[in-house]
């Protein structure tokens, strides 16, 4: 199972439109910053499952009271959704690898500092930021899960 990891498109839609095309995604995960352009590509990609949380500059661009964080199991492993401003991840990532762990999470997805992070933790947490698919020209997160299991994940940026 492949997921498309997308946050921060702050209404810039082609690269996310570039891979969905090219990676043909079985499920896309947006983490905020703009809620409505994850809404926008699932109107355009129907067949796509779609995951999303808002992020700090959704407050008019989603439905009041959308979760901030979702912990949904997909592919058997359970994924920790959020977009990071609530866990102050522009300072540490620590309250967020926090709050994965007693979730019993196999990844941390989020995203609001606009840098991109892959990275296997000792303890095999998987940590991904996708980077911002809208400012800067485009990265994303990748994600391939298979029995239950992360079995890859990495960066795509917009030369790939």
């Amino acid at each position: 199972m492949k997921i498309l990891v997308l946050s921060d498109s702050h209404s810039a839609l082609s690269f996310m439109r570039s891979c969905m095309d090219a990676v043909k995604p079985d499920i896309v995960i947006h983490l905020g910053d703009y809620f409505d352009d994850a809404e926008a590509i699932a109107e355009e990609y129907p067949g796509t499952r779609m995951y999303q949380v808002p992020g700090n500059c959704d407050r008019y661009r989603c439905r009041p009271g959308q979760p901030e964080i979702l912990i949904p199991r997909i592919g058997g492993a359970l994924l920790y959704m959020t977009h990071g401003h609530r866990h102050n991840v522009k300072l540490t990532e620590g309250l967020l690898l926090r709050d994965a762990r007693a979730a019993g999470a196999a990844a941390a997805l989020y995203g609001h500092t606009h840098e991109a992070v892959c990275a296997l933790e000792e303890d095999g947490l998987w940590v991904m930021n996708p980077g911002s698919c809208g400012y800067g020209g485009g990265s994303a997160g990748l994600m391939e899960i298979s029995d239950g299991k992360i079995k890859n994940c990495r960066i795509l940026r917009q030369a790939d």
